[in-house]
């Protein structure tokens, strides 16, 4: 009697190895949350230098899972519904925790902070309506230089003087956020240029 053999399809195969990364984007962004809301009760103390390098490097965790997610999520086609939504969510707690908590450390202007949660606010009211009108806009080059430079930025500015031996080490911070605003509106007016078609074809 022949022996019979039972092989699993090769999909079959990618769908089991597959199935354990599902919800890793996910529980990313959620890591990131998490982080984001320590972050904002950590900068409410007063910031000895023990502690500010503690939440520089908190803060430099949070901003790395802001590539990491999105990186694994498209590596291994777990592109999820909840991770569109919470990723961008997630990116923009983390640096309006940032630029608000550093507001009373006399770090950060506050009509910087202003024109760039004010920005963020409306590019994801004209996403929203896009998505409405089925038009999806990928994240531009623009956009990824704009979140880099806010990261670098405000990180710098969270890191205490006096712990390494960098002169005008918050002067050099401020001044990458103020490249980070330049950007930030830049990459704005491109969103509103981008989706233009969208309330052209609503008025029509």
């Amino acid at each position: 009697m022949p022996s019979i053999r039972f092989t699993l399809p090769k999909k079959k195969k990618k769908e089991c190895k597959m199935k354990p990364m599902r919800h890793l984007p996910n529980l990313i962004t959620a890591a990131r949350l998490v982080l984001t809301a320590l972050l904002a009760v950590l900068l409410m103390l007063k910031q000895t230098k023990g502690l500010a390098v503690f939440c520089c490097f908190l803060f430099t965790v949070a901003a790395v899972t802001d590539m990491v997610d999105g990186y694994v999520a498209r590596r291994y086609g777990v592109v999820s519904t909840l991770g569109k939504l919470m990723d961008p969510l997630a990116d923009k707690l983390l640096v309006t925790t940032a630029l608000i908590m550093l507001i009373p450390l006399n770090r950060v202007p506050a009509w910087v902070a202003l024109l760039i949660l004010s920005r963020e606010l409306l590019v994801t009211g004209l996403r929203g309506i896009a998505s409405a009108a089925g038009v999806v806009v990928a994240a531009s080059g623009l956009g990824k230089m704009k979140s880099i430079m806010q990261y670098v930025g405000l990180g710098t500015l969270i890191f205490p003087l006096g712990v390494v031996p960098i002169p005008f080490l918050h002067q050099i911070g401020l001044f990458l956020v103020y490249i980070a605003l330049i950007l930030t509106l830049w990459s704005g007016i491109d969103y509103f240029y981008r989706l233009r078609r969208v309330f052209l074809a609503e008025e029509q």
